[in-house]
C-alpha cells in the first residue's frame, strides 16, 4: 500500500514539474521536440516501416509459423523459446528497436508463445540495427567505420548472451514441455504454412491494410516517445539534475580509471542512446577504447525512450516489463567486456591493416562508409516517405470510418 501511494505522489510530481519546465523553458523545449521529430521522420519512420509491414503480412500468411518449425531444433535448446522465436530475432536485428517487442507481443496475442517464452524472447530480440550502428554512431559520430566492427560484433554477442541467460528464468511451461516432443518435416511446415493461411482466411488487400495499419500505429506511438524524452531529458540537463546524477556516476567512473567528463554522456544516454552515444563521441580527454566501452553499453541499455515505448506495446498483453528491463542491464554489461576483449584482437588488427592513404584498405572500412551513404541518404528521402505513409495510413483509416458496421 505504502509503495502504491509513493508511485502516485512521484509520478504525480514528476508530470507537474515536466509541465512548469515547459513553461518555463519553452524555446529548449521546442528545440528539443524539433531534433526529437526529425530523428523520427527522417531516420526512424522511413527505416522501421517497410520490416514492421513485410513481418505483419509474414505472420498473417502463416510464413512465420513454417519458419517457426524450421528453426525449433536450433531455438528450443539454445534459448528455451519456440521456434517462431528465430523469425523475431532475425526481424529485431534487422529492424532495430521496438520491432522484437512488438512481434513478441504479437505472437503471444496469437497463441503461439506463453507468457514465459514472450518474456525470454522480448528480452533478447531487441537491438539496435546495422544502420544506426555503423551509419549514425561509428562513421556519423565517432568519424571512425572500423569502429562499427567492434561495435556491432559486442552489441549482437551481448544479445546472444543475454538470450543464453534469460533461458533460465522462470519454470517450464506445459507449451514447452509440448514442444519439445514435436518432431516435424519440412511436408508437414508447408501444410501447416497452408493451414495458418486457410484459418485466416483474410484477403491479400485487407492482410495489407492491416499490416500499414498497424505498422503505422506503432510509428506513431515510437515517435510520441522520442519527441518526450527528447524534451525530458532537455529538462532535466537544464534543471541540473543530469549534472547531479553524474557527480555520482563520476565516482563509479572513477574508480574504473576512466574520465569523469564521460558522465554527462553515459547519464544522458541512459535517457536516449542517440544523444548518449553523441555526447561519448566529444568527450575529448577520453581513449577511443572508454568512449567505444561507454557507448557499447549505451547501445545494450537502449535507454529509457526505448524501454518506454517497449513498455507501452508489452502493456498491451500479460508479458512483464521487468525481466526486459534486467535484460537490458545485462546486456549493457556484457557489450561493455566484448567490448574491452575484442579491442585489441579486433579493432588493433583491423587499424593495423589500413594504408596510410586516405582510400580505406579493408572490405570493412568500405561497408561502414556504405551504411554511412545509405543512412545520409535516408536523411534526404525519409520525410518523403514519412509524409506519403502518413497519407496512405489517413486514406485507409477513412476507407474503414467509411464501412458500414
Amino acid at each position: 500500500m505504502f509503495f502504491s501511494k509513493f508511485k502516485t505522489l512521484f509520478l504525480t510530481v514528476s508530470a507537474t514539474i515536466l509541465a512548469i519546465s515547459l513553461m518555463v523553458f519553452p524555446q529548449e523545449s521546442l528545440e528539443a521536440s524539433k531534433n526529437g521529430l526529425n530523428m523520427w521522420w527522417k531516420v526512424v519512420f522511413p527505416s522501421l516501416l517497410p520490416f514492421l509491414i513485410v513481418s505483419e503480412l509474414l505472420i498473417g500468411l502463416g510464413v512465420v509459423k513454417f519458419v517457426g518449425v524450421l528453426l525449433e531444433p536450433l531455438m528450443r535448446p539454445l534459448f528455451r523459446v519456440p521456434g517462431v522465436g528465430g523469425f523475431v530475432w532475425a526481424m529485431g536485428l534487422a529492424s532495430g528497436f521496438p520491432a522484437g517487442a512488438k512481434f513478441s507481443a504479437r505472437l503471444r496475442q496469437e497463441g503461439h508463445l506463453s507468457q514465459i517464452e514472450a518474456e525470454r524472447l522480448a528480452s533478447f530480440t531487441n537491438s539496435s540495427n546495422p544502420l544506426f550502428i555503423f551509419g549514425a554512431v561509428a562513421v556519423g559520430f565517432f568519424k571512425n567505420a572500423n569502429l562499427g566492427i567492434i561495435l556491432a560484433l559486442a552489441h549482437y554477442l551481448g544479445n546472444v548472451c543475454v538470450g543464453i541467460v534469460m533461458r533460465f528464468y522462470g519454470k517450464e511451461s506445459p507449451e514447452e514441455s509440448k514442444g519439445k516432443g514435436q518432431k516435424m518435416t519440412i511436408r508437414g511446415a508447408l501444410s501447416m504454412l497452408h493451414q495458418t493461411r486457410i484459418k485466416d482466411n483474410k484477403p491479400i488487400g485487407k492482410l495489407l491494410g492491416d499490416a500499414v495499419h498497424s505498422s503505422i500505429q506503432t510509428l506513431l506511438m515510437v515517435g510520441g516517445f522520442i519527441i518526450l524524452f527528447s524534451v525530458i531529458n532537455k529538462i532535466l540537463y537544464h534543471l541540473h539534475i543530469i549534472a547531479i546524477l553524474g557527480k555520482i556516476v563520476e565516482v563509479l567512473l572513477a574508480s574504473l580509471s576512466f574520465p569523469v567528463m564521460l558522465s554527462i554522456p553515459f547519464i544522458s544516454g541512459l535517457f536516449e542512446i542517440t544523444l548518449g552515444s553523441q555526447l561519448a563521441s566529444d568527450v575529448q580527454n577520453a581513449t577511443l577504447l572508454q568512449q567505444a566501452i561507454i557507448t557499447s553499453f549505451i547501445l545494450g541499455f537502449s535507454g529509457l525512450s526505448v524501454q518506454a515505448q517497449v513498455a507501452s506495446i508489452l502493456a498491451q498483453t500479460d508479458i512483464r516489463f521487468k525481466p526486459f528491463f534486467v535484460a537490458r542491464i545485462l546486456q549493457g554489461i556484457f557489450a561493455s567486456v566484448f567490448t574491452l576483449l575484442f579491442w585489441n584482437p579486433v579493432y588493433m588488427r583491423l587499424s593495423q591493416k589500413e594504408l596510410p592513404s586516405t582510400a580505406p584498405a579493408i572490405d570493412f572500412v568500405k561497408g561502414g562508409s556504405w551504411f554511412h551513404d545509405v543512412y545520409q541518404k535516408m536523411l534526404e528521402i525519409g520525410p518523403l516517405l514519412t509524409i506519403f505513409s502518413l497519407s496512405l495510413y489517413v486514406f485507409i483509416l477513412l476507407i474503414r470510418l467509411k464501412k458500414p458496421r
